[in-house]
């Protein structure tokens, strides 16, 4: 008995280590605007990994069973980091993860979904046409973030 417990632990041990969990992770935004002389790179933490999601086809009394989660926000800052090389001291808001769970996205105020527009200057970008300004979102790491 002793045995069979010890494996199961064992086992839900390997299976818990070996997913991919929602956590904070790091990421880098590159903010890039036409009046700007540079490309800034924004060093962030992001949401992300495994939820479990469930989607039955048996249908029962009322409807679909369906249980779609996604790895978002729990406790979020927002910083504020001053674009260098701006002529009117241009300023960018982004999200700093602090800790994430699995829950319904809520598409009111996060972006639920990966959009992949060439013509977005702004978010998403994962290179830049000018040269870049690297910003983090801790101070003292960099002169360009304004604490809230």
């Amino acid at each position: 008995l002793l045995f069979a417990i010890l494996l199961i632990v064992f086992f839900l041990l390997i299976y818990v280590c070996a997913l991919p969990m929602c956590v904070p992770s790091d990421f880098t935004l590159f903010v890039e605007e036409p009046e700007c002389n540079f490309c800034v790179a924004i060093n962030t933490t992001i949401c992300m990994g495994y939820c479990r999601t469930k989607d039955s086809i048996v249908r029962d009394e009322v409807g679909p069973l369906l249980n779609q989660k996604s790895c978002t926000y729990e406790k979020v800052e927002y910083h504020t980091a001053r674009l260098p090389g701006c002529a009117d001291n241009a300023v960018f808001t982004y999200p700093v993860a602090l800790s994430c769970h699995c829950g319904v996205c809520r598409t009111e105020n996060h972006e639920c979904a990966h959009r992949n527009n060439p013509g977005l200057q702004r978010l998403g970008q994962s290179s830049c046409t000018k040269p870049v300004w690297h910003i983090y979102p801790y101070l003292g790491q960099s002169d360009y973030s304004i604490p809230f």
